[in-house]
């Protein structure tokens, strides 16, 4: 029996379009263990939002194509199950916050209704022992005066108090896994700081385990345990947040990590931050060898040529380089 809570195995995801067959993802492994918050992290458009979606089946195909790859939850093959199996699934051992709140939840039903239905789907409960249930969440997320706003629509509440609605929708079944999808997001400082003090305690309060899926480093320095950087549809490392953030292994972590913003650093104090000259390759025509030859200031001739494999370089730290073969 496998440790780990999920498992993705050898997962590609293509796309049919104009231009070509568009390789979104391509042959990522991720693992999961319980109650453990395990960061997704890197640029838009390289296909970590597209990888969360596919774990609960959430990708029409076609267009989506998924050519090879396994998700494996509690020893369960999630690509081998039924329509009906799935649906008992999604929002009941998996749930998920989905990106922008506002187009997430539906503008014409009350939140209220919205956030019940996953308990009415799934759980033999009245309406009204329902209510009582969403009420008790809200409050439990930090939505003042929560019976009142039990029945107002999404656009009466602030940009703050949506996410904590779609928290409360993604906690009211105690889900094992839980799928965070840039859950702060167009949120200021303070609401982001408070939106990640929330899936921590959540995460602690009903042991389940979180894949927060960001593009921001410093939210996750904040809450996950190990992260994976995917670039170019590809995992390039994974890592404890403490090495990654100290000794990040490979060339493009190491630029993501010099493009922060220090105030440890005072040596640092009026220089230009640092950046990554050039721009992500189009997926549908991925240049031979390693994605990010043309951008690397490490780049050897091999780069050029072949595109390296994870290698496990340390027992918790694995690199997609050729700086360590």
């Amino acid at each position: 029996m496998s440790e780990n809570l999920l498992e993705i195995k050898n997962l590609s995801i293509h796309f049919k379009t104009f231009f070509g067959l568009l390789k979104a993802v391509r042959n990522i492994d991720l693992e999961i263990k319980p109650k453990e918050i395990v960061g997704l992290v890197g640029e838009s458009g390289c296909g970590k939002s597209i990888t969360a979606r596919s774990i609960l089946r959430l990708l029409k195909t076609p267009p989506a194509i998924i050519p090879n790859g396994d998700f494996i939850f509690e020893g369960k093959y999630l690509n081998r199950l039924s329509t009906e199996e799935m649906r008992e699934i999604r929002g009941k051992a998996i749930s998920m916050i989905f990106q922008e709140p506002m187009t997430s939840l539906n503008p014409v039903f009350k939140v209220g209704d919205q956030v019940a239905e996953a308990l009415l789907t799934h759980g033999r409960l009245s309406k009204e022992e329902a209510a009582r249930q969403v009420t008790a969440v809200f409050k439990s997320v930090g939505i003042p005066d929560a019976e009142r706003r039990y029945d107002v629509y999404p656009h009466q509440l602030s940009g703050g108090l949506r996410q904590r609605v779609m928290i409360a929708m993604a906690l009211i079944c105690h889900s094992k896994l839980l799928i965070a999808d840039e859950p702060t997001t167009a949120l200021d400082v303070t609401i982001q700081s408070q939106i990640l003090d929330l899936i921590g305690e959540s995460k602690d309060r009903y042991d389940m385990s979180v894949l927060l899926i960001t593009h921001d480093l410093g939210v996750i320095s904040e809450v996950a345990d190990r992260v994976y950087v995917m670039y170019a549809g590809k995992v390039v490392e994974e890592n404890t947040v403490e090495k990654l953030l100290n000794r990040p292994g490979h060339p493009y972590t190491e630029g993501l990590i010099q493009s922060i913003p220090r105030l440890d650093l005072p040596h640092r104090k009026g220089m230009r931050l640092n950046t990554l000259s050039g721009k992500v390759p189009e997926l549908y025509e991925i240049p031979k060898g390693c994605p990010f030859s043309d951008r690397c200031l490490k780049v050897m001739p091999i780069c050029h040529e072949e595109d390296p494999e994870l290698k496990r370089i340390e027992p918790d730290t694995q690199v997609a380089c050729w700086l360590y073969r």
